[in-house]
């Protein structure tokens, strides 16, 4: 009987031991799951959208807003740079960027000697919204929650979790663009003002706006990536590409529900007004502020939504949803633009794709830049190799010695 019964305990002992590995590696596997950062970034957008809805640009709510955004971005620690400018016509408006300097890169010149360089990333987003309040009709609920809370949130989330990356060897400006509906006057502001030096240091510049409303989240190249040159085209491209793989290799899409798409429509048109015919692969037809840095040859990766799969360009929308055909299926810049709209179409299954979008995002951007430089390696990754050429030739010495 006694044998039995400490048999019996053996057992349950072993069941609460494995029970409790079980519940370890669970445990562990979900600390792992990537782009978790809860839903600070949703938060923020939605607070801002719901508090200055009508941010037209050169508006006084408009610089209500931006006065937001740097209080949260002094919240998280960072010392503002708010760099003020004026339309054409004398009206104000602020950009307000996070300088966040890296440790620089190390670049080996091919005769076994290395120089210093910096290189810079740009992460940038409007701020404000299409409409002011009085041109909103009764009835209609608009808060510019896509167009471009959702893109700010990102900038916020970026900010937030960028700290937790380590040494990323990139000078990272984080950028909250003013008037981006002048022609993106903000981002043009912001580029002009930068010397000619570090104009030349930015490898790419991330451009985020309205990626709740549509279907689908696409991160697209620039036009100056359309170059018949192969070198060149893969060039401007590269940063896109590393993206994907992001995306990809960290399955975002069975771990976290969260799919970047291609435009693979492959539409024969002319792009970029040079007279010849270019396929509708890879870029995107949506201007934002994206579109000054691609005017300079700066790689961008462009995140926004829609649905470009289709036979013509004039039936890209951003939705197929039936619940949001009011305007032809656009919301971006249309009165549908809203919280209250968006969050009850959208969010199924109890799902919050405005966070899932801003986090998953977020994380595609920061993994990218944990990639580091296409022109040299950090600091740490030299000393690093310099490392392992030591510990090769001294195993090669000693095998010599050895024979």
């Amino acid at each position: 009987m006694r044998k039995e019964m400490k048999r019996f305990f053996a057992i349950v002992l072993c069941l609460i031991l494995l029970l409790n590995l079980v519940a370890c590696n669970k445990s562990d596997a979900e600390q792992k799951k990537p782009a978790d950062f809860g839903t600070y970034g949703a938060d923020f957008a939605r607070k801002l959208a719901k508090t200055y809805p009508y941010r037209k640009a050169y508006s006084g709510t408009e610089s209500e807003a931006g006065e937001m955004i740097k209080k949260e971005f002094e919240k998280l620690g960072y010392e503002v740079e708010t760099q003020n400018f004026t339309s054409i016509y004398g009206s104000n408006s602020a950009n307000y960027i996070v300088h966040i300097e890296g440790s620089g890169f190390v670049e080996p010149d091919g005769k076994g000697n290395v120089k210093d360089i910096r290189k810079k990333v740009v992460i940038g987003a409007h701020y404000d919204s299409a409409f002011a309040a009085d041109e909103v009709p009764e009835g209609y609920t608009y808060d510019g929650i896509s167009d471009n809370a959702s893109g700010v949130g990102c900038l916020v989330t970026i900010a937030k979790e960028i700290k937790n990356y380590g040494d990323l060897g990139f000078d990272i400006d984080i950028v909250a663009f003013g008037a981006g509906g002048d022609d993106f006057r903000g981002a043009s502001q912001y580029f002009d003002k930068l010397s000619s030096k570090e104009q030349k240091e930015i490898e790419v510049m991330f451009c985020i706006d309205s990626i709740y409303a549509g279907d689908k989240v696409y991160a697209s190249a620039g036009l100056n990536s359309l170059s018949t040159e192969g070198k060149y085209h893969y060039k401007m491209r590269r940063k896109l590409y590393q993206t994907y793989d992001v995306a990809y290799d960290d399955m975002l899409s069975s771990k976290n529900g969260f799919n970047l798409y291609y435009n693979e429509s492959n539409m024969k048109i002319d792009l970029n007004g040079d007279g010849s015919e270019d396929i509708y692969r890879e870029v995107s037809f949506n201007k934002s502020d994206y579109s000054v840095f691609d005017s300079h040859d700066v790689p961008i990766v462009f995140f926004d939504s829609g649905d470009y799969f289709f036979e013509s360009i004039d039936k890209v929308k951003e939705t197929k949803n039936l619940n949001l055909q009011e305007f032809d299926g656009k919301i971006a810049g249309t009165l549908l633009d809203s919280s209250t709209v968006l969050d009850e179409v959208q969010n199924v299954d109890d799902k919050d794709i405005l966070e899932i979008r801003i986090n998953n995002v977020s994380y595609c951007i920061m993994g990218t830049l944990k990639k580091g430089s296409d022109f040299g390696m950090t600091h740490a990754e030299y000393e690093e190799s310099l490392k392992k050429i030591d510990t090769t030739e001294e195993t090669e010495a000693s095998a010599t010695t050895q024979k």
